[in-house]
């Protein structure tokens, strides 16, 4: 992936894609600077800072030494993950807690940076809301790690998941699932915003009576369809309906 590798040293003076990838990614690290594509005092500042950090050479460029280590948080959410007899549904739920862990989330503005890149084929900006992609990534990391085919189509767009799951029989309309608890945990829930029209979507972890756990892309902490990261949350069963992952 493009996001994960620099083909030369940048350092001070230095313009263009790669140096707001590199500020990107400094940013995601908490050294917080201008993402503007320009190499200036700040980006070497924030460099040197990341850079005595982690315990290398301190001289303020990025090379084959300092980027890796930029962007391992994402080389380690696409670490494949032993099948060890795992369901898909288990395999699914493994891959959203390894994705979790690195602490996706959009940087540079609404929609934006590798993270959202990575889930939305390289995709971004205000219209690219990017909780179905989230999904849609980790469906396919688990499928490919057992081998199997995609249950459903995978999708950018809750609607699309929506329909592929009906066309395949694995679409459950909340309302109709008395025992809740049976929902299999990597399942995807779809947030009804109206008949026939979903406009969120996420991992259900586990599934209780009253409430489920989920792990969900482009939300916060107020349970915005358009947030800024990806995060476990609680649902209620209100306006939901659910592709049967097993």
């Amino acid at each position: 992936m493009d996001d994960l590798e620099i083909k030369r040293i940048i350092k001070r003076g230095s313009k263009g894609k790669k140096i707001r990838l590199t500020q990107e990614w400094l940013c995601l690290h908490g050294f917080d600077i201008m993402i503007d594509g320009v190499f200036g005092p700040a980006t070497e500042r924030a460099v040197m800072e990341f850079q005595r950090a982690k315990g290398i050479t301190v001289d303020g460029k990025v090379g084959k030494d300092t980027f890796p280590l930029l962007a391992q948080p994402m080389k380690d959410a696409l670490a494949e993950i032993p099948v060890n007899n795992r369901t898909l549904g288990q395999m699914v739920c493994a891959y959203a807690e390894q994705h979790l862990a690195q602490q996706p989330r959009e940087v540079g503005g609404d929609n934006r940076g590798p993270w959202v890149r990575l889930y939305m084929d390289g995709g971004e900006g205000k219209s690219y809301y990017w909780c179905a992609g989230f999904v849609s990534f980790l469906l396919k990391q688990a499928c490919e790690g057992l081998k199997i085919p995609l249950p459903i189509e995978t999708s950018t767009s809750c609607d699309d998941l929506a329909l592929s799951a009906r066309r395949n029989g694995l679409f459950k309309k909340g309302a109709d699932i008395a025992d809740k608890t049976k929902i299999p945990p990597g399942s995807i829930f779809l947030s009804i915003k109206s008949e026939g029209d979903w406009n969120h979507t996420g991992i259900v972890i586990a599934a209780e009576n009253e409430i489920f756990h989920t792990i969900e892309g482009n939300t916060n902490y107020g349970g915005s369809r358009n947030g800024y990261a990806a995060l476990k949350r609680y649902r209620g069963y209100k306006d939901k309906d659910f592709i049967m992952i097993q």
